[in-house]
């Protein structure tokens, strides 16, 4: 898995992000990539501006605590994969990680998600990040199989006329490829499609086409796009074990329940601007797909994505 070269871990230093440590050593070891982890964290107050180089040395001395329990975890030593620490306290979060990536090459960040992992959906700094951040985003959720046993599952959406959308499709199929390969081996594909009009048809315009007729339009209509989802995946020049879950359904309904039933570890999506509004990257279906997701997620922008933060 040679995707990412420079990868920075965002941790608060609070809680237990033992989950996101060991996922970010994972993909930085397969990765063969540099791993930094950035403290965000609020500043300290006037008054106890005494107290500052005490108050970093203790957030440093936390994260790496857990740092290295990860590492015992993977046994993985220092000599393999060293990894540095850096505090950068104030506000606005989101916006100074995301100011690092654009200034320092970040290819990848990876952080825990907010709040308590076990629930669904993302909460303000991870929404921020997935909409502003030019980079891919993996936020960790805990994963109990083993690595072999991991699952991947990737959203891809056949549809995709505009160059940058064809770029990003193919870019999610062979990057979850790559992914699959360190995990179960077995690449999961999902791709919904929708007929808006059938029950229009069926039920409120005076048409007079039978059911029969109306099921063998819908039929071939959803032959067209499986039709479309093999070319591209076969566009990806991938190989390896894929299953492909293609049904007639709403993404934001259908895929989060997938994930569920099936056990997915991981989710691999695009978050995809149709607006033509510069750093507005998701659309309502992704916003209200995100909100349901229980896994860990993987995303990425279109190539041609230009964050409306401002590079610092």
């Amino acid at each position: 898995m040679r995707n990412f070269h420079n990868i920075l871990f965002v941790s608060h230093a609070v809680g237990d992000e033992s989950d996101g440590f060991m996922q970010a050593l994972s993909v930085a070891r397969y990765s063969g990539a540099a791993l930094r982890v950035l403290v965000v964290c609020p500043a300290l107050p006037e008054e106890f501006g005494d107290y500052s180089e005490a108050y970093f040395d203790g957030l440093k001395k936390d994260v790496n605590d857990e740092l290295e329990a990860a590492r015992a975890n993977l046994n993985l030593g220092e000599d393999e994969l060293a990894v540095t620490i850096e505090v950068d306290c104030g506000s606005t979060p989101a916006e100074r990680v995301i100011r690092r990536v654009q200034g320092e090459g970040v290819d990848l960040v990876i952080k825990n998600v907010e709040g308590h992992t076990q629930r669904k959906g993302f909460r303000a700094m991870d929404m921020e990040l997935l909409r502003k951040c030019p980079c891919p985003v993996w936020l960790c959720r805990p994963i109990r199989n083993s690595r072999a046993d991991m699952r991947v599952l990737v959203a891809v959406d056949p549809e995709c006329e505009e160059a940058t959308a064809y770029d990003l499709a193919i870019r999610l199929l062979r990057l979850s490829r790559s992914l699959a390969d360190i995990c179960s081996g077995t690449l999961h594909v999902v791709s919904c499609w929708e007929y808006d009009v059938d029950e229009y048809l069926r039920h409120h315009v005076p048409l007079h086409v039978s059911d029969e007729e109306l099921d063998r339009i819908i039929e071939q209509a959803g032959s067209k796009h499986r039709g479309k989802l093999d070319t591209l995946i076969h566009a990806a020049g991938i190989g390896g074990e894929i299953e492909v879950h293609h049904t007639i359904a709403q993404p934001e309904r259908f895929i989060p329940l997938l994930v569920e039933e099936k056990k997915f570890d991981i989710l691999v999506m695009g978050t995809v601007a149709r607006t033509g509004i510069p750093g507005f990257i998701m659309g309502n279906t992704a916003e209200n797909l995100l909100q349901k997701v229980s896994c860990s997620l993987l995303a990425l922008k279109p190539s041609d994505f230009t964050s409306p933060v401002k590079p610092g």
